[in-house]
């Protein structure tokens, strides 16, 4: 396209051009409405910026609600400022002077995708494109057949054009395409038949068949990775990540450079290997994991069953509710025919008069009833909050005891640690000792205080990591009982401020609808 402006200056995606646009896309009276009032660019969902010689895309980020975009028969030569557009499913840059693709990872609902006629080289960058069911890439400078291969990760890619590009010379093309791609259905605007389809399995069955086991093996190494992570999710929200296992016992070590050159130290070994022992460290993590998941479980039935008291309180409520109103309605009817049928001008007045008060109870009676079910709500919530009160300080209790004996058992083994090290420290100066030792260990021997320091500062080090993850789990469920119950009673607000409001708005039309009932006055 870009023969065809060379005379024109190149332009940018502004205001101005897109306020065009819109308005040009529009039926004349739409289009004559948004041209005085303006357009909230966030309620356009369509938008064609075709033959306006854009050599950048640029200042769409305010269409946050854009499904269709055409920027077809310009002279675009980069992919780029799309990736807030995240609800584009249409797009259109046929007829550009675009080389790479690039630039698409946000648009995960992309369905419809044509970059035909432009200079792109190979088929990439689309990963996240896995709603993918229309892509035209003909008319590039596409060459080699392996790259059609990249296409076989759109499971719902249906159809494909192709046609125009380097690769389509090849005498093998349409078969090793369709035998790529056994799901497409259009190849280059023609139908797909079914001999073609079974004549190129056939043919590159040696080739298919690889791949699938390949896919095959990918897709089951990704599944048992997002199972993973869905666990861990789990772990998160009953705060027990990572205890199932001796994470919390190798994370102590991780950072501990005076630990890695005490192991040195005769003993030690056997001793590290005997952490009194480690395995009775791991196993108290593994009993707050486990703990930890059967709490969870508690926290989400109290949780679920305050809501099913609420719901069930609110049902008899609003059912109530529909009764007084259809009792008032039906009576309304009668009285709203008496006024209009009365005989003479005092009888309205005083059927008015009545009606009037009837409005009067009604409101008091809706009042009423909403207080009533404002004042059950409340003892709910209050007993809800006394509840996760009480299950949050049984478990903190319960978390805080279990980390006092990972305490203990590190307090038990720095002890131990402590008289290896004094006493090999004694076997050096008495020339007693065995073993030789690194220079930066024999660094720690020089005297009694330096051994004792990096022996207390390795142990300073293994407690603050239990105390860190103590300190996480007790302020991960400190936050959720303070987020649960403030949910609760903020609900329970925003719901009485709203049925208040309806029931205002109610009583306002009846009387609105009485007032405006006009009774003629007796004539003299």
């Amino acid at each position: 396209m870009s023969q065809l402006y060379n005379s024109i200056e190149p332009n940018i995606i502004d205001d101005e051009m897109v306020q065009k646009a819109i308005e040009e896309q529009c039926p004349e009276d739409i289009g004559k409405l948004a041209k005085r009032e303006g357009i909230n660019f966030k309620d356009v969902t369509e938008l064609q910026l075709s033959f306006r010689n854009i050599l950048q895309i640029d200042n769409l980020w305010q269409f946050e609600n854009l499904t269709k975009l055409q920027l077809d028969n310009n002279i675009i030569e980069k992919i780029e400022a799309l990736e807030s557009l995240v609800h584009l499913v249409w797009l259109d840059l046929s007829f550009n002077n675009i080389e790479v693709i690039e630039g698409l990872d946000t648009l995960v609902k992309l369905q419809d995708l044509s970059l035909y006629n432009n200079r792109i080289s190979k088929i990439e960058h689309m990963d996240t494109l896995q709603e993918l069911q229309i892509f035209s890439i003909g008319k590039n400078n596409v060459t080699t057949l392996e790259d059609v291969i990249y296409l076989r990760r759109f499971k719902n890619l249906r159809t494909l054009n192709l046609t125009g590009n380097p690769l389509c010379h090849d005498e093998q093309y349409t078969l090793f395409v369709v035998a790529h791609l056994p799901d497409l259905v259009y190849l280059d605007f023609k139908l797909v038949s079914d001999t073609t389809r079974e004549v190129a399995v056939l043919k590159y069955q040696d080739l298919t068949e690889p791949l699938e086991r390949e896919e095959a093996q990918a897709l089951a190494q990704l599944e048992e990775k997002q199972a993973k992570q869905k666990e861990l999710e789990y772990h998160k929200t009953a705060f027990v990540e990572y205890l199932n296992g001796s994470f919390l016992f190798d994370s102590m070590y991780a950072e501990d450079t005076e630990a890695a050159k005490l192991a040195y130290l005769p003993g030690v070994g056997n001793l590290l290997q005997a952490y009194p022992s480690w395995r009775e460290f791991v196993s108290v993590c593994a009993n707050l994991f486990n703990y930890g998941l059967k709490e969870y479980e508690k926290r989400e039935a109290e949780v679920s069953d305050f809501y099913e008291s609420l719901q069930e309180a609110l049902t008899a409520n609003q059912q109530e509710g529909r009764k007084i109103i259809l009792d008032f309605e039906n009576r309304n009817k009668r009285r709203l025919d008496e006024i209009h049928s009365a005989s003479s001008y005092d009888i309205a007045e005083s059927k008015r008069a009545e009606y009037k008060e009837d409005i009067l109870q009604l409101s008091e009676a809706l009042m009423t009833l909403e207080m009533l079910i404002a004042d059950q709500l409340e003892e709910l919530i209050k007993d809800f909050k006394g509840n996760i009160a009480v299950i949050a300080s049984t478990f903190i209790e319960n978390v805080k005891g279990m980390m006092t004996q990972c305490r203990d058992l590190e307090n038990h083994h720095h002890e131990k640690l402590l008289e290896i090290s004094i006493t090999t420290l004694e076997k050096l100066v008495k020339n007693q000792l065995d073993e030789d030792l690194p220079a930066d260990v024999q660094m720690l021997l020089v005297d009694k205080t330096t051994i004792v320091n990096a022996v207390n500062a390795s142990h300073s080090i293994r407690l603050l990591k239990i105390a860190k993850r103590e300190s996480d789990i007790l302020s991960n469920t400190y936050r959720w009982q303070a987020s649960v119950t403030e949910k609760a009673f903020q609900n329970e607000i925003d719901r009485n401020r709203d049925r208040v409001r309806e029931i205002v708005q109610y009583i306002d039309n009846l009387q609105e609808e009485l007032d405006n009932i006009e009774i003629l006055e007796p004539t003299e």
